[in-house]
């Protein structure tokens, strides 16, 4: 037990550095390393309990982790996102319950979870708090990414693995699964009227599983959004439905919008997005992805890379023309061989080596 812990220990600490020294750290990272911090501090407490108290105590670590996954979730996901004071509240079920727990005259023990002394109701407290903690903030993180994972389309060009944040998904499903085994033992528990005792070799093993994956995707994963602009700190996004645009101001966009990419061809830069589009244009990106929408009716995604697709199209049917297939698909703005023959094939039914042999 103390082994998985002093691992738990250095491994957050290892973790926290490696993401606190990176080179062109974000709030995200920023996030992250406080948060593997204060696990290294969880896994300490750990080894003191087993120490002085000889057994394991009801630990909180899971209600650092809920909010803790909750905010790294937001700053990833929302360009707009701050640290600010006032998310350190996240913090207060934590602190109190660890401090009560640790604390408190009387040892607070996680083996006999169910034991009806005077510390039974302050257990079962616990254990709500606890649940509640984890559909609450593991609810919304998963509503966060499934929002991010849908929305790509609009915002970007090419969707590159890291923005798709498919690691974040597998850490909710993976301590859904936990968090379940937890409660379905408890409920057994108490349907059974069995004392059967939360083996804390199992909590503590899933926390250092959860510091491991965390520790390698923070330090892959690269910054999502490039920083908004001033006009869209300030235009919140309205719906279509309650649209604030006529239908001439539709179609001038429309036209602006086929105008810049037939004269300027921007989707040649592979890091082409909305955000740059935007800026160019001086348009908010929400009335650019409006008029995307609902009158060229095609996402941002799609759009630029039926421009794309068409230039790969032209030079593919150039005799003389002297780059290989990938090669032709990196000129026109494709960041990577599979997503080039992806969108290739979806947009015209056949592979580029298939068009290239039938004109």
């Amino acid at each position: 037990m103390e082994t998985i812990a002093w691992i738990g220990i250095s491994q957050s600490i290892f973790a926290a550095i490696l993401i606190g020294t990176k080179t062109d750290k974000t709030v995200s990272d920023r996030i992250l390393s406080a948060w593997l911090s204060l696990l290294a501090i969880e896994f300490f407490t750990c080894i003191l309990d087993y120490n002085i108290h000889g057994q394991p105590l009801l630990s909180s670590s899971f209600l650092l982790f809920n909010p803790a996954l909750f905010l790294y979730v937001k700053s990833l996901t929302n360009p707009k996102f701050k640290l600010k004071y006032s998310q350190l509240f996240h913090l207060i079920p934590y602190i109190l319950l660890e401090s009560i727990s640790y604390f408190s005259k009387d040892l607070v023990s996680l083996t006999l979870i169910l034991e009806t002394d005077k510390y039974y109701i302050y257990r079962i407290i616990f254990g709500f708090i606890s649940m509640a903690s984890w559909i609450l903030y593991n609810s919304i993180s998963y509503i966060l990414v499934d929002k991010h994972r849908k929305n790509l389309v609009n915002e970007f060009s090419n969707i590159e693995k890291n923005k798709k944040l498919g690691w974040i998904l597998f850490i909710v499903i993976f301590y859904a699964i936990y968090s379940f085994s937890v409660f379905f033992i408890l409920v057994y528990s108490i349907v059974y009227k069995i004392n059967f005792p939360l083996s804390d070799i199992f909590s503590i093993s899933v926390l250092l599983a959860l510091i491991y994956i965390l520790g390698y995707y923070g330090l892959m994963q690269k910054k999502i959004f490039i920083p908004v602009s001033n006009q869209d700190e300030i235009i919140e996004q309205q719906k279509y439905k309650s649209s604030s645009l006529s239908d001439d101001k539709k179609n001038q966009i429309k036209n602006q919008i086929i105008n810049y990419f037939d004269s300027q061809k921007p989707y040649l830069n592979s890091d082409f997005n909305m955000e740059f589009l935007s800026e160019k244009l001086e348009i908010p990106k929400h009335q650019i992805t409006e008029v995307l929408n609902t009158v060229i009716r095609k996402k941002f995604f799609s759009f630029v890379n039926s421009y794309r697709v068409n230039d790969v199209k032209k030079m593919l049917s150039e005799n003389s023309n002297p780059y290989s297939i990938e090669a032709i698909g990196y000129e026109c703005g494709f960041n990577s061989k599979s997503s080039f023959f992806t969108v290739f094939k979806n947009i015209t039914g056949q592979t580029p080596l298939q068009y290239k042999n039938s004109l």
